[in-house]
C-alpha cells in the first residue's frame, strides 16, 4: 500500500484537530459533482500513482445512504467475479485519512465478500477499488451522508477504552457446499483517531489504531489488511475463507504505537 496519502493527510488531522468541527470539514457537504470528481482524480494519483483506474461493476458497495452513527458505519463489499480479484481498496474520499483499508487476499482467502465498520467524517463519496490478478484497477462509487465520525467520542474514558486491548474473538458459520467458510473477526482496540477530545482534560487523545491485521491458516494466508484511522473502534471484520486440514486459524495484528496482538482459533470442522 502506498503511504504518502496517509502520511500527509493524517498529519494534517493531528496538527489541526479542530478540523472535524470546522467549516473546512463540512465544506464537502456542499461540493458538487465537479469538485468530487476532481478530488477523486487527485486521490487516484496519490494512492495508485500513474496506474489507470477504470470505472466498473466488479465490486459492489453496500452502505447506508445516511449513516445513523457516523463512527460506526457498516460497509459490505461484494465481488462479482471473485476469481479475478486479488485485493480491495476502500477509500472514503473526504476523510482526513481517505485510504481506510487495503486488503490483499492469500491462497486461503475468498474475496467474494468483505464486511467492516468505518468512520465517515463528512458527506463523502466512498470508492471501492478491486485489483485484479492481471493488474487492472476497477472502481465503484457510492455517496454517503454522515458527519463527525472521526472525532466522535467513544462514550467512555480512555482508560476504559484501553482495557482488554488486543482481545480477539472469531465466529465461524457452517461451511458451504463449496467448502467456503464465512468468518467474523472481532478485535478489542479503541482505534483512537487523534481527533477525539477527552471531555475531562479537554485535550486530544493521541492516535493509536490498528495498522495491520493478518489472518492465516497454517502456511496459507487468508488475507492481510492495512488500515488507518477510518476503521471504527473495536473492529469487526467479516470475511470468507477456504480452510484446508486441521491447522488453527491465526490472527496477528499491530498498531501504530508498536503494539502487537495475536490469537489462534480452531478451524471449523467440515460438515458431512
Amino acid at each position: 500500500m502506498r503511504r504518502p496519502i496517509r502520511d500527509s493527510l493524517f498529519a494534517a488531522a493531528i496538527l489541526l484537530p479542530a478540523f472535524a468541527s470546522s467549516g473546512a470539514a463540512l465544506a464537502a457537504a456542499g461540493d458538487g459533482e465537479a469538485e468530487r470528481a476532481a478530488r477523486w482524480k487527485e486521490l487516484q494519483q496519490q494512492v495508485f500513482g500513474d496506474r489507470k483506474v477504470e470505472a466498473g461493476k466488479l465490486v459492489a458497495i453496500d452502505m447506508p445512504v445516511r449513516a445513523e452513527d457516523a463512527a460506526l458505519v457498516p460497509v459490505t463489499l461484494t465481488v462479482a467475479d471473485k476469481d479475478q480479484v486479488k485485493g480491495l481498496y476502500l477509500i472514503i474520499d473526504d476523510n482526513p485519512a481517505p485510504l481506510a483499508a487495503h486488503v490483499d487476499f492469500g491462497p486461503a482467502g475468498d474475496p467474494a465478500q468483505l464486511k467492516m465498520r468505518v468512520r465517515v467524517n463528512t458527506y463523502s463519496n466512498v470508492h471501492a477499488v478491486a485489483e485484479t490478478r492481471d493488474g487492472r484497477l476497477v472502481a465503484s462509487e457510492i455517496f454517503v451522508k454522515a458527519s463527525g465520525g472521526c472525532s466522535a467520542p467513544m462514550g467512555m474514558t480512555e482508560a476504559d477504552a484501553l482495557k482488554g486491548m488486543g482481545d480477539m474473538r472469531m465466529k465461524f458459520a457452517d461451511p458451504a457446499a463449496d467448502k467456503v467458510v464465512q468468518a467474523t473477526l472481532m478485535i478489542r482496540h479503541p482505534n483512537f483517531s487523534g481527533m477525539q477530545m477527552n471531555q475531562v482534560s479537554r485535550e486530544y487523545t493521541p492516535a493509536r489504531y490498528l495498522d495491520r491485521i493478518s489472518v492465516s491458516q497454517g502456511a496459507r494466508n487468508v488475507f492481510t489488511m492495512e488500515g488507518d484511522i477510518s476503521i471504527s473502534s473495536n473492529p469487526v471484520i467479516g470475511f470468507e475463507m477456504r480452510p484446508e486440514g486441521a491447522a488453527p486459524v491465526k490472527v496477528a495484528a499491530t498498531d501504530s504505537q508498536g503494539g502487537t496482538f495475536d490469537h489462534t482459533f480452531p478451524v471449523p470442522a467440515a460438515s458431512n
